[in-house]
């Protein structure tokens, strides 16, 4: 990572405070997972404080502090794009737009790292000033003259830059041990697919001792339909959204975790022989789309199609207009279009359509077995792999400069090498307390845990952390955020 200064300056003198770290426990020097004793890996590397809480037989939780605060404000001036980078030549536009103005800007020359599945990428940003944390008025003074000067501006904490540095950072870390942990692992979205509910929520109906939030959900559907997965999802080993081909996912069986990439199958055959790829589950439907419905779903079907209502033995209870609730011990294939001429031509009343679903671990090209203590929640971003930095920002449909670079809060899931699991929040967007983390921090910061494999789940406001029943990260919302899906650790 870096950033030059073409014109001006942004300069940040750097102060670091360093503590000592407390002595360890007796019962985490006996666990197979253990807290590093190594200098905190981000920043300038300081020696972080921690303070440890046994949870449970098995389960310690660490809260950690790392870093001092030396960032401050400036201005930067956005794009044509609306973006706040973009080509030189779009920048220097800018520069003289701004200088116009009668004020002194600096260019900067961003350099976005690479990663595995995307190459480098260099832009440019404009900025005006740098004023201390506590000064942050006087930046939104000159955000306002420059606004009145017809320019579209923002006032930016250098923190979230994902640049250069010294923190701080506020981290939970929960370590569970697989030599002495008794429990299990196990995915819930709560009390149904389409609602949103928090962390706090759906640990406290599981009875569950720690709790994180999931994967992405879906924020570009009907508000009432939110709480949907964005890719994979198995509860108690029913399929409840479909995949994102070969995206990052969380396999939980027992009390085992496994990161790896699924590919879903999912097919309707008539008892005359035709089949249907069914293309999506419990989501909306677009043109000529059939989706399939579960009694877990909590949404009516969409209007404008046709529903076959399926029993449990596969058989075809009858034909509806769509729009309806999916009955208990049902589901529900819907079709508009071709869909719906399917349905009308093969899902006759008392016939059997059945629903052949595969889950597909695309690193072993073997199936999941779908049994009731599987369970699967979809990854944001693939960041460690075989213990060597690996991160699938493109594959996982976060490849844009403001993933990778900038800082955001993160909740992260890693398995270490003999298959213990560490779940971590670094909270962030908080200037002077917590700045977060970009995707290469969030991977060094697992793997200095000792992740072998390590995935970023969702972030920014959704990050929580939940142990007995209490919140113990601080969400950048200021507070806690209702999420489409949750990771349970239970005690049983």
């Amino acid at each position: 990572m870096s950033r030059r200064t073409i014109a001006g300056g942004l300069a940040i003198a750097a102060a670091i405070t360093v503590t000592t770290l407390p002595a360890a426990s007796v019962a985490a020097e006996q666990m197979s997972v253990k807290f590093p004793s190594a200098r905190f890996p981000l920043g300038t590397r300081p020696v972080p404080t921690k303070t440890m809480t046994a949870v449970t037989q098995g389960i310690d939780l660490y809260d950690v502090k790392a870093g001092s605060s030396t960032d401050g404000y400036t201005v930067t001036v956005l794009m044509p794009s609306g973006r706040d980078y973009g080509t030189r030549p779009t920048a220097e536009a800018k520069v003289a737009e701004v200088e116009a103005a009668g004020e002194t800007p600096s260019m900067l020359e961003v350099i976005r790292p690479s990663v595995a599945d995307a190459p480098s990428q260099t832009v440019y940003m404009v900025r005006v000033g740098l004023w201390s944390l506590k000064d942050k008025p006087k930046a939104e003074e000159m955000a306002k003259k420059l606004k009145d000067a017809g320019l579209k501006v923002k006032v930016d904490y250098l923190g979230d830059d994902g640049l250069k540095t010294t923190g701080p950072w506020d981290v939970k870390v929960a370590m569970v041990d697989a030599r002495t942990f008794r429990g299990s692992y196990a995915a819930s979205l709560g009390t149904s697919v389409a609602k949103r509910e928090t962390v706090s929520s759906m640990a406290k109906a599981a009875g569950a001792v720690v709790g994180v939030n999931g994967g992405f959900f879906n924020i570009h559907t009907a508000k009432n339909l939110r709480g949907e997965p964005v890719g994979a999802s198995v509860v108690s080993g029913r399929l409840l959204s479909e995949a994102v081909p070969g995206r990052s996912a969380v396999v939980l069986k027992g009390r085992t975790a496994k990161i790896t990439e699924l590919k879903t199958t999912v097919t309707a055959i008539s008892q005359d022989g035709e089949k249907a790829a069914i293309n999506g589950i419990n989501r909306a439907a677009t043109t000529d789309e059939l989706v399939l419905y579960t009694e877990e779903y909590g949404a009516t079907t969409p209007a404008g199609g046709t529903d076959a209502v399926i029993d449990a033995n596969g058989k075809v209870v009858g034909l509806r207009a769509s729009g309806a609730a999916v009955a208990k011990g049902t589901r529900v294939l819907h079709g508009n279009g071709l869909a719906a001429d399917w349905l009308n031509q093969h899902a006759w009343q008392d016939w059997t359509v059945r629903v052949d679903t595969k889950v597909v671990d695309l690193r072993t090209k073997k199936a999941l077995k779908l049994t009731p203590d599987l369970h699967v929640i979809a990854g944001g971003v693939g960041l460690v792999r075989n213990g060597k930095v690996k991160i699938t920002a493109k594959l996982d449909g976060h490849d844009s400069m403001n993933m990778i670079l900038r800082r955001h809060p993160r909740t992260l899931l890693g398995v270490t090498s003999n298959g213990s699991l560490i779940l971590a929040t670094i909270d962030g967007r908080q200037p002077g307390l917590t700045v977060g983390a970009n995707f290469h921090e969030a991977a060094q910061f697992m793997r200095w845990l000792g992740a072998k494999q390590a995935i970023n789940l969702d972030g920014g406001g959704s990050t929580a952390m939940i142990v007995g029943n209490k919140l113990v990260n601080r969400p950048s919302d200021g507070a806690e955020r209702a999420v489409g899906d949750a990771l349970l650790v239970l005690p049983k």
